[in-house]
């Protein structure tokens, strides 16, 4: 039923095969390889007098296809089902394509026979109807079919689907060869224009045509843009398109002049938009669009209902994407081992000999075990050997040693203060681990009296780490329970009020990486990705690529290192990737290289943040 279109193999055939291999290993190869997009189903009608396992298989392999709003795969539904189906209500995402047990046969009464068929599977992922993934806990996927048979046009009985789930059913391969992970851009919510934070929203969109709406791949991804953010985002950011704002009527595809410029026609709910918010819904869409390969875009221009609305070129929408910091961190920090804090400085050429900091903290008498740095790079903040104090520091100016801004009443080491981290707004974070009272905390500009935030969602598990976000409206917990095991989850950063009565919570913790029975380490790597050092149930440790959404591609695993503490990964994916080990000290690994040892001595080694 399925017929696979190989880019390239007409070419191989044209230029004639010298000679086919007969020696090597044997390989099972699935019907659609894994993320190989240029693999291309095209869907089939029913056969006349096709039986009911014909009908049900003839209909799943129709929806692995491209076809046209799936026209033809309706085609296996009675009139009413295919009218009332509706295929874009989400995905359902197996470990491995759908089994169909069955069949079970009913008695015929007045002609009509019919029949069931229950689809199975390990269910591992849904996307919703916004195109938002969320990774699931594997867990039992069981869904009917009913068949019936009934007389055709042409008075021919023929058996065809009368009861089916709305949306898509998918395996892991086919659904990573149908769609991609893009970015859509939203503004982070309570800040003013002049301090904007760019906040990624990842959602999933076909990787050619997609079949119900008929757009291509970037209009697709403007369209989810407009949309509005995801239901887990959308307390935390701010979109600056008037609401109701959509694509024109009738706009399936958006491409760029010869200038590599992108008009985008909007309804006449844009025209509402002032020249200030403008240029900041086009910065929205020149970010979203950046990834995308294909779209190349260097300006965008929006056009309403009377013409051109505003334009912004890409260099310009840079001044709509602070993080708080002070351009791209060059420099990487570390404790050494007399447990001073260290600066490598020119870090993207790898050549710079460390120093130490300026202050207490680089040469105070207090040995410290982890530091985290400013995203400004004007503070930093350490905690004791001892894992029971931290300490405040300026990074540009002497000072004599202050006095801890917070302390552990825990007992044993490994129960009091966690390394801490800054986000985007220059607020300080960590947790207690005290058993008695654990705690995440927040400083405010990294001083003043510590904030207790809530995080509801726990269910009696400790936070061992944290790493927060640039744009300061997510945090990733690496969580302990009490079955020994150490998960990785995302919570969204919720801020009532302002100033000194601003109020800070957690909410709507969930799994980033349940692939992972145990997580080691943990950083952010750039806007909505993450590099997780982790083991599956009895597997070895890896280190991988993660989105902040949970999904994995096929290219996440990184090369293998052994005995990883720790990671550290900057916003800038040209900047190496760090790691704390046991055995070789700190390594690093640059894009297109192997690991390398950077220092045999030191640890808790961190990019600003």
């Amino acid at each position: 039923m399925r017929l696979s279109v190989l880019l390239g193999c007409g070419v191989m055939v044209l230029a004639g095969c010298g000679a086919m291999p007969v020696t090597g290993d044997v390989k099972a190869v699935d019907a659609s390889q894994p993320g190989d997009s240029q693999v291309q189903v095209y869907a089939v009608p029913p056969r006349e007098g096709a039986t009911p396992i014909e009908i049900v298989d003839g209909f799943l392999e129709s929806m692995t296809s491209d076809d046209p709003d799936f026209l033809t795969t309706r085609k296996y539904l009675t009139a009413e089902a295919g009218r009332t189906w509706q295929p874009g209500e989400g995905t359902t995402v197996l470990a491995k394509a759908p089994n169909r047990n069955g069949p079970t046969i009913h008695d015929e009464e007045r002609g009509t026979a019919e029949t069931t068929y229950t689809l199975t599977g390990e269910q591992v992922a849904a996307v919703d109807a916004q195109s938002s993934y969320r990774p699931l806990a594997p867990s039992e996927y069981s869904q009917m079919l009913h068949l019936v048979r009934k007389k055709g046009p042409d008075g021919k009985q023929e058996w065809r689907i009368d009861l089916v789930p709305d949306g898509l059913v998918l395996g892991q391969s086919d659904f990573k060869r149908l769609y991609r992970s893009v970015n859509k851009y939203y503004f982070a919510a309570g800040r003013t224009d002049d301090a904007a934070a760019l906040v990624a929203d990842p959602v999933y969109v076909r990787n050619r045509t997609d079949p119900v709406t008929r757009m291509d791949t970037a209009t697709q991804t403007v369209r989810t843009l407009l949309e509005g953010p995801s239901n887990w985002l959308r307390p935390v950011v701010d979109s600056r398109f008037p609401m109701g704002t959509a694509l024109k009527s009738g706009v399936t595809s958006l491409t760029t002049d010869d200038q590599n410029v992108l008009k985008v026609p909007l309804n006449k709910k844009a025209d509402q938009a002032g020249q200030g918010a403008c240029r900041m819904m086009a910065a929205q869409v020149l970010f979203t669009l950046r990834d995308l390969t294909s779209a190349r875009v260097g300006q965008v221009e929006l056009q309403g209902e009377r013409g051109p609305l505003c334009s912004l070129g890409a260099d310009e929408a840079e001044d709509f994407a602070s993080d708080g910091g002070s351009g791209e961190p060059d420099s990487q920090y570390f404790v050494d081992d007399k447990g001073h804090v260290q600066r490598i400085p020119g870090s993207s050429k790898g050549s710079g000999d460390p120093e130490p900091v300026i202050g207490p903290l680089g040469s105070g008498t207090v040995a410290m075990s982890a530091v985290g740095v400013a995203r400004d790079e004007e503070q930093a903040a350490a905690v004791s050997e001892n894992q029971q104090h931290l300490y405040v520091s300026s990074l540009t100016e002497e000072s004599e040693p202050a006095g801890p801004v917070v302390t552990s009443r825990a007992k044993k080491a490994a129960d009091r203060l966690s390394a801490p981290s800054w986000d985007g707004k220059g607020d300080l974070w960590v947790a207690d681990r005290d058993p008695s009272d654990s705690r995440l905390l927040r400083l405010v500009d990294g001083t003043g009296e510590p904030q207790e935030v809530s995080v509801p969602g726990l269910n009696g598990g400790r936070i061992e780490a944290l790493r927060m976000s640039s744009d300061g409206v997510r945090i990733a917990l690496r969580v302990s329970s009490g079955d020994g095991h150490t998960t990785l989850l995302i919570g969204r950063v919720e801020r009532q009020g302002s100033g000194e009565a601003e109020r800070v919570s957690v909410e709507d913790l969930r799994q980033a990486a349940p692939q992972l029975s145990d997580v080691t380490a943990v950083s952010w790597s750039g806007r909505s990705r993450l590099v997780v050092v982790g083991k599956e149930e009895g597997g070895v440790q890896q280190v991988r690529y993660v989105q902040a959404d949970g999904s994995t591609s096929s290219s996440g695993v990184l090369p293998g290192v052994n005995q990883v503490t720790a990671v550290a990964a900057a916003d800038d994916d040209q900047l190496p990737l760090m790691a704390d080990t046991e055995s070789d000290g700190i390594v690093k690994l640059s894009p297109g290289d192997n690991w390398q040892t950077v220092l045999k001595e030191g640890s808790s080694l961190v990019y600003p943040g």
